[in-house]
């Protein structure tokens, strides 16, 4: 049915890895409703759920430098680098 794209296992890693980070957002919402924002690094009042988007989005764009500037196959790298993103936007943004 989806033959016409162009999936690959990482491909579809990376779409369920989305839904699940989105996935878990809403249940620690449901169970613990409110989050309450804080000011972090950026001078930002941020929810749970703007630091998930903050860390999707520059994820995104670390990535695709990553793939513009080194290439493809160090893209390992640039996975831990996204990560150490990640970690920095919920430790203190």
């Amino acid at each position: 049915m989806a033959g016409w794209m162009a999936w690959t296992w990482p491909t579809a890693g990376f779409f369920v890895f989305i839904f699940l980070s989105i996935a878990t957002m809403g249940v620690l919402e449901w169970r613990h409703p409110g989050g309450a924002p804080r000011r972090g690094v950026l001078g930002l009042n941020t929810t749970r759920g703007d630091r998930l988007f903050l860390t999707l989005l520059g994820s995104a764009f670390i990535l695709l430098a990553w793939i513009g500037l080194v290439g493809i196959p160090t893209l390992w790298a640039g996975v831990i680098v996204a990560l150490g993103w990640g970690t920095f936007v919920f430790a203190k943004v």
